[in-house]
């Protein structure tokens, strides 16, 4: 099979469904991908190889090379759902127009892959003093479980990796992490004439909103990193559901919110400070309080201005590395010893919606300077 050209390698990324979601009827595999990369791959010599994670689920990383040490160029071969109806084009098809290419994928981030393999086109035949990996996880857009996976391996992979999340090509070495946490809260329903037939879990409830809002000041004055366009944590509280007639006492009532910690502060005693506002209130209002994660969440991440990872993208590109509020896989591939950045072509304000694109004029950079990046360290 012979290597095709970019504008074919992207159509074919982008037709190959991949979509990753929590709701299982849209979950897809992403097989389709890592076989069509590491087909591509093994063309230039490299040695891939197929992780299954859960069942229709793969990490593929492919190694041109040997030896410790060397580079990883990373990123997620899964896209979010969509609705075809929003789309002026094809989501699934490479589209063409005003300068752009169209399509989910090409900016977030199925698209890198394809420029990656474009930079080692002119690289593959010289000798690597250290090895240069590819690495295409699964499920980024849900529960991150490749990622997690390879962090749990702790296999150790290069000295250095770029996750080629669209950051405009301005280098990241900061993001905040997510937490995604819910609170259920049992009391007992009864009729609304006698407050003593019943304990209200909307009432409960009430007091732990106002113990979350206490801590989130606490929180907010204690930390603060102006790096962050939003400097402090943020506490969100996105969904409520409970009772059910205005005429019982709410027996049950959940809450789901999100947290977003800054770098250095600690996921498990957030938890637990949350723990500790919320036990009296089950006392006080004798309610049965469950609290936890909804999905094990995504820590902080932050590298080192000084490390040599930094200095060198900032100098490639001309640009301070910066932080951003998204997540991404940075602080798992950091637990496997790589100093570790997010750089790549495309901006995040068009991911994640319809009419996703890549501008043309932005090809040729991100090709460039992962040629340069795989000089310094492979070479």
């Amino acid at each position: 099979m012979s290597l095709p050209p970019l504008k074919d390698q992207f159509a074919a990324l982008l037709a190959a469904p991949s979509v990753s979601c929590t709701q299982p009827a849209l979950d897809q595999s992403n097989r389709q991908v890592v076989e069509l990369l590491a087909s591509w791959l093994d063309e230039l010599g490299f040695s891939s190889e197929l992780q299954e994670v859960a069942p229709g689920k793969f990490n593929l990383l492919a190694t041109l090379g040997s030896g410790p040490g060397g580079l990883v160029l990373a990123g997620h071969s899964d896209t979010v759902p969509f609705d075809e109806a929003l789309w002026s084009t094809n989501p699934l098809g490479l589209s063409e127009r005003d300068g752009r290419w169209y399509g989910l994928g090409s900016c977030d981030m199925k698209g890198f892959f394809a420029l990656v393999i474009e930079a080692v086109r002119e690289l593959h035949q010289q000798p690597f003093k250290q090895p240069l990996l590819i690495l295409a996880t699964c499920d980024e857009e849900s529960s991150m479980s490749g990622a997690r996976a390879l962090a749990a391996a702790g296999r150790p992979l290069g000295r250095a990796a770029v996750i080629g999340e669209p950051t405009g090509l301005r280098p990241v070495r900061l993001h905040k992490g997510v937490m995604m946490e819910r609170i259920n809260i049992l009391g007992q329903s009864g009729h609304s004439s006698n407050p003593a037939l019943g304990r209200s879990a909307l009432e409960a409830m009430h007091g732990s909103i106002a113990a979350l809002m206490t801590l989130r000041q606490q929180w907010q004055a204690e930390f603060h990193n102006p790096q962050f366009t939003v400097p402090q944590p943020t506490l969100n509280f996105g969904c409520i559901h409970g009772g059910d007639n205005p005429n019982r006492i709410c027996g049950q009532c959940s809450l789901e919110f999100d947290l977003r910690p800054l770098p250095g502060m600690d996921s498990q005693q957030l938890r637990a400070a949350i723990r500790q506002k919320l036990q009296p209130l089950a006392e006080l209002h004798k309610v049965q309080i469950d609290y936890g994660p909804l999905f094990p969440g995504v820590p902080a991440f932050e590298q080192t201005a000084d490390c040599e990872l930094v200095q060198l993208a900032e100098r490639l590109t001309g640009h301070r590395a910066e932080a951003v509020a998204f997540a991404t896989e940075a602080p798992y591939l950091q637990q496997l010893g790589c100093q570790t950045l997010v750089l790549g072509p495309g901006d995040i304000d068009c991911a994640h919606q319809p009419d996703e694109y890549l501008e043309m004029s932005r090809l040729e950079p991100p090709v460039r300077l992962s040629r340069n990046l795989t000089t310094h360290y492979c070479l």
